[in-house]
C-alpha cells in the first residue's frame, strides 16, 4: 500500500545532507529542505485540492540538487540548459525509487517524472501546476538571491527573465504572483514584464481559455 507520509519523510531525509546551508530565522538549515518546505507550503496554499503525486513533485523538485554541481557544465545558455535537464532526470529518478519503496505503483512514479521533467507544461493540468509553484516561490524568496548573484544585469534583462517565467505560467500562476507582498523594486519589474508580455500573455490566456471550454463540452 502506497504511503505518503513515508515518502515526505525520505525526500526530506535525503535533502537533510545537503552540504549547502540556508539562514532561516536565525538557525541554519539545509538549504533543500528549506526549498522543499517552502515549495509543499506554496503548493498547498495555491492548490488545496492537489493530489498525492503533484504534493510528491512539489517536495521533491531539488531532491539532492547539490549532486550535479552547475560548475560541472559550460558557461553559458547551452550549458546551463544541460545541467537543468540533467537535474531534471536527476530528481525524477531519485524519487522513483523512494516512491517505489514505499509502494507506489509505476503509473503514479511516471506522472511525477512527467511534472519533474517540466514535460507537458501547457498540456498537462499538474505538470502546469507544479509549474506555477515553481515560478511564484522564485520570484518569493530567491529573486533577491537571484539578483544578488547577477549584479551585472539592469532592469531590462531582469524584466526580460521575469517575462519569460510569466510565460512559463497559467492565469492562477499568474493571480498567485500578483497576491505576492514583494519589494517595490521587485513589484516594478514584475509590472513593466507584463506591459512588455501582454500580447503573448492574451494569446496565451485565450488559448487557455478555450481549452477550459473544450474539456467543458
Amino acid at each position: 500500500m502506497a504511503d505518503f507520509d513515508a515518502v515526505i519523510a525520505a525526500i526530506d531525509a535525503a535533502n537533510a545532507k545537503s552540504p549547502r546551508l540556508a539562514q532561516v530565522a536565525g538557525q541554519s538549515r539545509s538549504y533543500e529542505n528549506v526549498y522543499s518546505e517552502r515549495m509543499s507550503a506554496a503548493m498547498a496554499r495555491m492548490y488545496p485540492q492537489a493530489s498525492e503525486r503533484l504534493r510528491i513533485a512539489a517536495r521533491a523538485q531539488h531532491i539532492r540538487r547539490w549532486e550535479i554541481p552547475r560548475g560541472d557544465y559550460p558557461q553559458g545558455r547551452a550549458g546551463y540548459n544541460n545541467w537543468r535537464k540533467t537535474c531534471r532526470e536527476h530528481h525524477a529518478a531519485v524519487v522513483a525509487g523512494i516512491m517505489r519503496e514505499h509502494g507506489y505503483g509505476e503509473d503514479d512514479i511516471a506522472a511525477v517524472g512527467t511534472y519533474l521533467k517540466k514535460q507537458k507544461l501547457k498540456k498537462n493540468d499538474e505538470s502546469q501546476a507544479l509549474e506555477n509553484v515553481v515560478d511564484v516561490v522564485f520570484l518569493e524568496y530567491y529573486w533577491d538571491e537571484f539578483t544578488r548573484k547577477f549584479p551585472h544585469y539592469d532592469d531590462d534583462k531582469l524584466i526580460d527573465i521575469i517575462g519569460k517565467t510569466l510565460l512559463k505560467m497559467s492565469s492562477h500562476g499568474h493571480k498567485a504572483a500578483l497576491a505576492l507582498d514583494l519589494p517595490p523594486k521587485t513589484s516594478a519589474l514584475v509590472a513593466a514584464a507584463l506591459v512588455a508580455q501582454k500580447d503573448k500573455l492574451a494569446v496565451l490566456a485565450a488559448a487557455e481559455k478555450a481549452s477550459l471550454s473544450a474539456r467543458l463540452l
